[in-house]
């Protein structure tokens, strides 16, 4: 953790928010909305919202990281958008809960996913949820969102870029302290939504000044 990254109660506050917003974004969908194809490769809206949602199921009982993001998505996908809601609303309270009675050393100890903390887990998390709420905004013609998500998903950017040894970066995004990446390094100066998206996969790093290995997705 440092001075850019939320506190765990902002973590939990912002997961909470993040999960219900999208629980209310999928369940009045029509059966066109549920199949709308995605940025994502090969995903349809309803595989979007199985691996979100299965995302806070495994998290609470453990079995985080034993199923890949293909296979989540295809567990869900004979469910209906007020099914998978459901689902998450289930789910998401009771793991807000349980990571609200966290002490600071259970924050940094592992997490059930290799290389990770439970404070990176959670903020994974958000993450996840964040922009997969924006490709299926997308994906419905809808308008964009942004809120304490957007600066929760460059925290979880920065670090994941440290972590894959990317860098060095320092990095001046509209609104939002900098934030740096190693030790000096180009400098990208960028709206916050443009470097999360050409970070996470969903645009051509160059159009923010950057190169390839900014993609955390890219392999090694």
């Amino acid at each position: 953790m440092n001075s850019n990254d939320p506190t765990p109660a902002d973590l939990v506050q912002g997961l909470a928010e993040e999960y219900a917003a999208f629980a209310d974004l999928i369940e009045p969908l029509s059966e066109a909305e549920w199949s709308a194809p995605t940025r994502c490769t090969g995903w349809e809206v309803r595989d979007v919202a199985g691996h979100v949602t299965l995302g806070a199921v495994e998290s609470l009982d453990g079995t985080i990281g034993e199923r890949s993001p293909d296979e989540q998505a295809k567990a869900l996908r004979g469910s209906s958008p007020a099914e998978v809601a459901g689902l998450l609303r289930g789910a998401a309270p009771r793991l807000i809960r349980f990571l609200s009675g966290l002490d600071e050393q259970a924050w940094r100890s592992p997490s059930p996913v290799p290389g990770r903390t439970i404070f990176n887990g959670v903020l994974t998390l958000w993450y996840d949820a964040f922009v997969h709420t924006d490709d299926v905004l997308v994906a419905l013609g809808r308008l964009r969102r942004r809120g304490a998500g957007l600066a929760a998903a460059v925290a979880w950017l920065r670090q994941e870029l440290h972590r894959l040894g990317r860098g060095p970066l320092r990095l001046e995004l509209d609104g939002l302290p900098s934030q740096q990446i190693g030790t000096g390094g180009p400098v990208i100066t960028a709206d916050p939504m443009d470097f999360v998206m050409a970070a996470s996969g969903r645009s051509d790093p160059a159009a923010i000044g950057a190169d390839r290995t900014l993609n955390v997705h890219l392999l090694p």
